[in-house]
């Protein structure tokens, strides 16, 4: 296997993959299964992307412009990212 496969394989069993939403849902930060994030913001569809990797309860950001961030999951459905707090999205 690859160190490519090695490094995907890992994001793909970390509970958090999926949608994170501020409360109000302006901000909307996709988590993808492949170590991929996408980041919406208001009517601006894919504004941020970027690859990301969660080692516990924090997560750090690579944005494809070059720059980075990180995060912590509070709880299993409460990311503190960036100054905002995004919530778990259940798909219905």
């Amino acid at each position: 296997m690859r160190q490519s496969e090695i490094g995907q394989n890992r994001q793909q069993d970390h509970p958090y993959v999926g949608m994170w939403v501020t409360a109000d849902g302006a901000i909307r930060h996709e988590l993808l299964p492949n170590g991929r994030y996408d980041e919406a913001r208001g009517n601006r569809q894919s504004a941020y992307q970027g690859r990301y990797e969660v080692k516990g309860d924090h997560i750090d950001y690579w944005d494809d412009t070059g720059f980075t961030a990180d995060g912590t999951f509070v709880d299993r459905d409460t990311l503190h990212h960036g100054g905002m707090i995004l919530y778990r999205r259940i798909s219905e």
